[in-house]
């Protein structure tokens, strides 16, 4: 079994539903007491959080890059980046480090294809939902990607930012989430991706019109399968 080193704390809330995650999918695949080979390294987040208030988008792959060798040098196989926005720096990360890394995109993508969809409505924070790098990863795969409206952007940018990292769920959010869900796929999106790792925290299967992609349980998951796959 491969050794999953998980650049996490991007927020602490999302990084627990990947631990969880990484080990009951092990176990449900291997049975008996088995567990996942893995090793964190959960970043400062407030320095994250600097980092988006200042678009210092270099900080941020220092930073990032710094957790990835760490974690490199302490045994990790592969490596998995525990959020979607910080994918920005995703090629920064990958010239540093001589391990695989395991992208959010590219395993969502396998995810959505396998099912057949071809137009998804993408929710994240206003940089995976507005910037290129993200959607990027899907266009290129063939999969259409539809946005919400700039207000409804920045809504779900504050709900995330204000509530979601920090475990805050309100009723109120899971409704304004479902709300902008029925209009994306009035839109033509056959499903949603979850495209920030803290969304599934607040919206299930059952708030949503369309068939949701949780990220961080499809990351997690295929991190699982990646570190047990005999190569």
């Amino acid at each position: 079994m491969k050794t999953i080193g998980v650049i996490g704390g991007m927020s602490w809330e999302s990084t627990a539903t990947y631990y969880l995650e990484l080990n009951r999918y092990t176990n449900k695949k291997i049975g008996e007491y088995f567990s996942a080979k893995c090793i964190l390294y959960n970043v400062q987040y407030q320095e994250i959080k600097e980092v988006h208030k200042n678009g210092d988008w270099e900080r941020a792959g220092d930073i990032l890059s710094e957790a990835a060798l760490t974690l490199q040098n302490a045994g990790a196989d592969f490596i998995i980046l525990a959020t979607n926005t910080m994918h920005i720096v995703a090629p920064r990360i990958q010239k540093v480090i001589h391990i695989p890394f395991l992208h959010i995109a590219e395993v969502t993508a396998d995810k959505l294809l396998e099912d057949d969809i071809k137009s998804v409505a993408l929710l994240g924070t206003r940089f995976t939902m507005e910037k290129d790098f993200y959607k990027d990863v899907l266009i290129k795969r063939g999969i259409k990607v539809i946005i919400p409206n700039a207000e409804e952007i920045d809504n779900i940018h504050k709900i995330i930012n204000k509530e979601l990292i920090i475990g805050e769920i309100k009723d109120s959010s899971r409704k304004y989430f479902s709300k902008v869900i029925t209009k994306l796929k009035q839109q033509g999106a056959e499903g949603v991706i979850l495209g920030c790792t803290e969304i599934g925290l607040l919206v299930k299967q059952e708030d949503s019109a369309l068939p949701v992609y949780d990220t961080a349980l499809i990351h997690a998951r295929a991190a699982a399968e990646y570190a047990i796959r005999n190569d």
